[in-house]
């Protein structure tokens, strides 16, 4: 397990990789064949290099208690890439065959499930206030995955709306493992905040970039295709730059996203409208602006080679394209 780029906890994530494999050995081996399908499609691993940087940079007490919380954050996240290639019917993940495809839909829900439990198995060992924040964030994916679907091709869809969304479903999660990292590495109660509020400014901006690279991303480096959210009717911060440009591309884009089969050709047609009006663009401004937020709540964290690190991980997200 990596972060990528180095950030300085390689080893804390071999750590993490190990307790994640440790985690996922059942009775039956077709569990295990999927957890490690899905595990091993790799990633940014941003939510554990996270909550090991927050830790370092809020005192760095706990490392090991540290570890443990990262693998239970990553196994929620598999879990959720798992469901989310069911829900909306991806058939690649990471230049991989989606786990459901390649194992059976059924057999796949059960691994998902299965890979919560474990996480919880890891998570319910904390204290109360941990444990219910954990909770928290698997309720708020939950709650994100519905509206989201509920507001799917809903041209009245707001900026307001949308970043709700984001919050729910990216920036808590990743915003989670900065706090629990901060207050198992004994920091301060204004280092906490502002861990908190680092990770869902960096969260945030991590979605807009994934909603950026959506659009015009290499599919050979996403390892899946393009055009999903428009597929799937997602009203993205591109869409509604794209929706508001005020051009007579508009209607043509509002007919496909309301069409609730679309063809390859129409997703073609819908991403080459979005980025004819500019809306990426304006998208990588609202990245920045995020990525700004994110290192300015930076500040009342002590100065040290963690908080350098957290600053240079804002820049790897905004600037990342895959």
């Amino acid at each position: 397990m990596t972060s990528g780029p180095d950030f300085g906890v390689d080893a804390e994530l071999s750590l993490v990789g190990e307790r994640i494999r440790e985690a996922i050995r059942s009775e039956e081996p077709l569990l295990t064949d999927i957890a490690e399908y899905v595990i091993d499609a790799g990633g940014k691993r941003i939510r554990p290099t996270v909550a090991l940087l927050a830790n370092r940079a809020a005192g760095g007490k706990n490392l090991l208690q540290t570890v443990q919380i990262a693998a239970a954050l990553e196994l929620i996240h598999s879990a959720t890439l798992l469901h989310d290639d069911i829900n909306d019917g991806g058939l690649l993940r990471r230049g991989r065959e989606a786990a459901y495809k390649k194992f059976g839909l059924q057999n796949a829900l059960v691994a998902g499930d299965f890979l919560f439990v474990k996480a919880f198995q890891i998570g319910g060992k904390f204290e109360p206030d941990i444990v219910d924040l954990t909770a928290r964030v698997c309720t708020s994916l939950a709650e994100a995955e519905i509206v989201q679907k509920r507001q799917s091709g809903d041209l009245a869809v707001t900026r307001e709306q949308y970043l709700d969304v984001v919050l729910r479903k990216t920036a808590m999660p990743i915003s989670a493992g900065a706090r629990i990292g901060a207050l198992l590495g004994g920091g301060t109660r204004e280092e906490v905040e502002a861990l908190t509020s680092y990770g869902l400014h960096l969260g945030t901006a991590f979605q807009i970039v994934d909603d950026i690279l959506d659009v015009v991303g290499d599919p050979a480096v996403l390892g899946k295709p393009v055009g999903t959210d428009l597929k799937e009717g997602n009203i993205t911060l591109l869409v509604l730059h794209a929706l508001n440009d005020g051009s007579a591309r508009r209607a043509e884009l509002s007919r496909i996203l309301r069409r609730r089969r679309k063809s390859p050709d129409m997703i073609g047609r819908g991403l080459t409208l979005i980025r004819e009006s500019g809306a990426v663009d304006r998208a990588r401004v609202d990245a920045e602006h995020f990525g700004f937020l994110a290192r300015e709540a930076l500040e009342p964290v002590r100065a040290g080679p963690a908080r350098d690190a957290l600053g240079r991980l804002v820049d790897f997200v905004v600037r990342r394209n895959m």
